[in-house]
């Protein structure tokens, strides 16, 4: 990945993509990286549309809007509908595996696998699947070490769940590789 990484995450409300932002942007500051996180969501906090977007970058940010991404995230059909083809030419679309892309897609790679079933089936618990998420982008970008992407999660997860988000951490890991 280049100096500077715009990164859209996109689903619908009440999947946690505004959280996973947050964290992914403090991963960023924990490295001494420059972070800037913005977020949009539809009328309903829950259920509507909603994105978040993250820049992170070794250099200074000139403008805090992501304009072209490097990196998209889709967890909904409505979400990878309005966003994929967004993404660079040379960038990276992750997708839950239920999802089909258009075929006018280009991208240099998609990474389509179970996020949100890994996180019922595997890890129990659906409210994890942007933890899941967080792990595959960083697998699949390096963009932040495992190391501070772990601490930043365990500083934003509710206390008494540092479990369950570290094995839905890893479980991000193990599907990206």
């Amino acid at each position: 990945m280049s100096n500077q990484v715009e990164l859209r995450l996109s689903g619908s409300g009440g999947q946690g993509l505004l959280l996973a932002g947050i964290i992914l942007s403090e991963a960023a500051i924990g490295e001494d990286k420059n972070a800037v996180q913005t977020q949009s969501y539809g009328p309903e906090a829950r259920g509507g549309a909603s994105k978040a977007e993250v820049i992170i970058s070794n250099e200074d940010i000139d403008f805090p809007k992501v304009t072209a991404p490097n990196v998209v995230l889709a967890l909904t059909q409505v979400a990878a509908d309005k966003y994929v083809e967004s993404v660079r030419e040379d960038g990276i679309v992750i997708v839950d595996s239920k999802i089909v892309l258009p075929e006018t897609l280009k991208c240099d790679k998609v990474i389509s696998v179970p996020i949100i079933d890994t996180a019922i089936d595997k890890i129990g618990k659906s409210i994890v699947a942007n933890i899941i998420a967080i792990g595959v982008i960083q697998q699949a970008t390096q963009i932040v070490s495992k190391e501070v992407v772990e601490a930043a999660v365990l500083k934003r997860v509710p206390k008494g769940t540092e479990d369950l988000n570290k094995a839905a951490l890893q479980a991000g890991y193990e599907l990206a590789k």
